[in-house]
């Protein structure tokens, strides 16, 4: 009788629920996203920080052809300023910026 006790002791202890996850109640949710993002951009050679008006963290990159003189978007990989006619330095460029489009047209861009 003690025996049969013990396994069915032994038996029930075995059934102890699954601890619950924690769930954030949104779908996909990742609590690590940010320090995988900063980390991906400082391998790329970034530099993580803030940016315009929110204050977002963003990857800063330096363009590879920053400085460079330019009549056109197509001729930086990143911005045409339509004031020193050079590529910009670096990407993104927040705040409101002259520059020229990719028919060398000037037009003036935002960006927050």
């Amino acid at each position: 009788m003690i025996r049969l006790a013990m396994i069915a002791l032994l038996g029930l202890t075995a059934c102890q629920p699954e601890p619950e996850t924690s769930d954030t109640g949104f779908a996909g949710y990742n609590p690590n996203l940010m320090a995988q993002e900063q980390a991906a951009c400082t391998a790329r050679g970034g530099r993580w920080g803030t940016g315009g008006l929110g204050g977002r963290f963003v990857c800063y990159t330096d363009t590879p052809d920053g400085g460079k003189s330019c009549q056109a978007k197509s001729d930086c990989a990143g911005l045409c300023l339509a004031r020193s006619q050079s590529c910009a330095p670096v990407t993104p460029l927040f705040g409101c910026n002259n520059i020229l489009t990719n028919s060398g047209q000037a037009a003036t861009i935002c960006v927050d």
